[in-house]
């Protein structure tokens, strides 16, 4: 189930320059993002389990964007 709303798609797209935005694209956006976002969190979480740590930090963040 989709967690990012369709209207903050719009406003990242508008922000950064589209005039326009198709609904299609916004769901695909919103897609992709998640996807990507549910890789930096599992590796974020393992860095913290790692770390022997319940609680992820903004370093763990930090490291898992670094992969």
């Amino acid at each position: 189930m989709p967690t990012l709303a369709l209207a903050t798609m719009e406003k990242l797209l508008k922000k950064n320059g589209a005039k326009r935005v198709s609904e299609e694209a916004k769901i695909e956006l919103r897609n992709v993002l998640e996807e990507y976002a549910d890789k930096i969190c599992k590796k974020a979480i393992a860095l913290a389990e790692h770390a022997k740590r319940t609680t992820v930090k903004t370093s763990d963040i930090k490291l898992a964007l670094r992969d």
